[in-house]
């Protein structure tokens, strides 16, 4: 998992959130993210894994590219960055994860070497072994826990469940 964790959280509420790089709707996730930490701060933790899907060519080299730049302590700046070029990334490839780490001053030598070296496979691997587990199949899935008691969790369900189904009824 990356450094994508909110900084500071020390809420009791996780929301972690599965995407993939080279996911388009994952660009609107992420927006989405920035109202959720902008409207609970420290309260919601919130946390991007990864989840490269197959059928994005280049996913998977981008959820290890955004593991290096974390190491590099830009892990959110790089993912917001990739996450608006989508179709860059699709088009272009892997010269484009280079690119947007040198745009944001990154070692960009040390970034190609990680890639080749696939010192951040098991990182990303551990984030999609989890994810597959659950039971995620696309991205993004957003999966939410209060914690690690029950109580509450019914009740939670079903404010979520009773908002849909009237959203659907309406």
């Amino acid at each position: 998992m990356s450094d994508f964790t909110s900084a500071g959280s020390v809420g009791p509420v996780v929301l972690d959130v599965w995407f993939d790089l080279q996911c388009p709707d994952c660009h609107t996730a992420l927006a989405d993210l920035s109202a959720l930490r902008a409207r609970y701060g420290d309260r919601l933790e919130t946390r991007l894994r990864h989840f490269p899907l197959e059928r994005h060519k280049h996913a998977y080299a981008a959820a290890q590219a955004m593991e290096e730049a974390a190491e590099q302590s830009k892990g959110r700046a790089y993912a917001e960055a990739l996450l608006a070029r989508t179709a860059e990334l699709s088009a272009g490839g892997e010269p484009v994860l280079l690119e947007i780490a040198r745009e944001l001053g990154l070692d960009a030598e040390e970034f190609d070497t990680a890639l080749i070296d696939g010192r951040h496979l098991l990182a990303v691997d551990a984030d999609q072994a989890e994810g597959k587990a659950i039971g995620v199949t696309g991205t993004p899935t957003y999966v939410i826990d209060g914690g690690k008691s029950q109580e509450g969790l019914r009740a939670r369900i079903e404010e979520i469940a009773d908002r849909l189904l009237a959203r659907e009824s309406a």
